[in-house]
């Protein structure tokens, strides 16, 4: 019980750690963890680079619905990036999991 309380543990701080790393070098971050993108949607300024890192034990992408943007595969500790140059809403999935769904809300940059 307690190896499984530890490794929740260490999994939680490396998914925060990993956010807080891809905010602090100006950019925004969604974690790919238990079949979920958090968080769900984001907001962001147009220009902004969001970086998605897979936290799974499980292959994940990154799939835009309108198709604008797709990434490769990504397994554990792997990820993938895009900057958002346009204003808009833009919906995507995870290409292998049509069920895991977000958002990346562009807002005009200031």
């Amino acid at each position: 019980m307690s190896r499984l309380i530890f490794a929740l543990t260490t999994a939680i701080a490396v998914s925060v750690l990993s956010v807080v790393a891809i905010a602090e070098s100006g950019g925004a971050g969604v974690t790919i963890q238990n079949y979920t993108f958090n968080p769900q949607t984001i907001t962001v300024a147009k220009g902004t680079k969001v970086t998605w890192v897979n936290r799974d034990d499980t292959p994940h992408t990154v799939v835009a619905v309108d198709k604008k943007f797709r990434s490769q595969a990504m397994d554990t500790g792997e990820s993938f990036a895009k900057v958002f140059d346009e204003v808009g809403t833009f919906s995507y999935v995870c290409g292998l999991h049509p069920q895991m769904m977000g958002t990346v809300v562009v807002t005009p940059s200031n």
